[in-house]
């Protein structure tokens, strides 16, 4: 049974268990040292619920993969914003953002270079990728953008009513793709040869036994309750690390967004360097989907639980970036076809995102 799973994945849940008794705040090494586990836990977690969603199915599986994924980056979220609640008030758009960024511009960007690089062109299903392009564009300027134009507050706040509102908005586009992706149209998501693509999916995911699949379980939620935890105990530090470096607060969205986001990173790259952009684009959708409408409703119940003040609204910077990026992205994406040509684009708005959030 402990065969069937990569050693470091069993690893990784247990030392972030077992550095829950550290205390970060006593030296620099423990610091890095309880940060470097975090980071094991969250990668060894999203790879428990990618292979418990691949043996569940659908649409069981991508649920899953989702609701563990932001019980990580809401628990990332939250633990700061509880550090320090001045100046955090923007965390979770900046978070929010900095994912948007990552994933539009970074691992699309990359995919599509590394793609075309090695295959010159790829070729994927427009409809598909279209649909869901066009969800994350509605949520995106309806979380995001729209706040800074709402008369009932000043500046980049909801009301609680309509914080509310943009909230149930987004877990209902977020359960519409689900259902589209894995029921009602799962040809619109799956590339014309299904079975090479199978047999990709097959290669990464080889059968597991029921023993298996229930450690698999176990290491899951131990790696969420590690992860929980730690963030919460070392969110004093990245805050202070931020501070003292002088960096803008933004910067601490950048570090979630990216943390939460590099095993479906790594995932994408390998699919499209094998020459299935259907399976990167998928990925990648699907976490911009799940960044905003389920990371959006989980900050916004316990910001209003526990009385916490959501700046949402972006500055008029990255609410230029922020549209140049779905412009480019739904030409680049409109035809069904790509090339390192895209690629470049893509990754060239990563840095710019990256430079200005540093050089505002």
């Amino acid at each position: 049974m402990l065969n069937a799973l990569p050693r470091w994945t069993i690893a990784a849940p247990l030392l972030g268990l077992a550095a829950l008794v550290l205390d970060p705040s006593a030296s620099l090494a423990l610091t890095l040292l309880v940060g470097a586990v975090l980071i094991g836990a969250v990668i060894a977690g999203v790879h428990h619920a990618e292979t418990i969603a691949h043996h569940v199915g659908e649409p069981f599986g991508t649920l899953i993969l989702a609701v563990a994924v932001t019980v990580i980056e809401t628990a990332l979220i939250i633990s700061l914003m509880l550090s320090n609640s001045e100046g955090q008030a923007g965390l979770a758009r900046d978070t929010v953002f900095a994912a948007l960024m990552i994933v539009l511009n970074g691992i699309i960007g990359l995919c599509l270079l590394a793609g075309g690089s090695k295959h010159h062109e790829q070729q994927f299903t427009r409809y598909g990728v279209s649909a869901g392009l066009a969800m994350v564009s509605v949520l995106a300027v309806l979380t995001l953008v729209l706040p800074n134009y709402t008369t009932s507050t000043a500046g980049p706040f909801y009301t609680d009513g309509q914080l509310v509102f943009v909230a149930a908005v987004s877990l209902i586009i977020y359960a519409t793709f689900v259902v589209a992706q894995t029921v009602r149209h799962r040809e619109y998501f799956l590339h014309p040869d299904v079975e090479n693509e199978r047999a990709v999916l097959a290669e990464d995911y080889a059968p597991l036994p029921r023993g298996t699949m229930a450690l698999s379980s176990v290491l899951l939620i131990a790696a969420l309750v590690a992860v929980v935890l730690l963030a919460k105990a070392l969110s004093p530090q990245i805050t202070a690390a931020v501070d003292s470096a002088g960096a803008p607060r933004a910067v601490v969205g950048i570090i979630i967004a990216a943390l939460v986001l590099m095993p479906e990173s790594l995932a994408a790259w390998r699919a499209a360097r094998r020459n299935h952009l259907q399976t990167s684009l998928n990925l990648a959708l699907g976490s911009a989907l799940a960044t905003i409408g389920l990371t959006i409703p989980a900050v916004t119940v316990v910001a209003l639980l526990l009385d916490l003040q959501l700046a949402m609204g972006l500055s008029a910077v990255s609410t230029v970036l922020l549209m140049l990026t779905l412009f480019v992205t739904s030409l680049s994406l409109g035809t069904g076809r790509t090339t390192v040509v895209q690629g470049v684009l893509h990754l060239t708005l990563l840095a710019t995102f990256l430079f200005t959030t540093l050089v505002p």
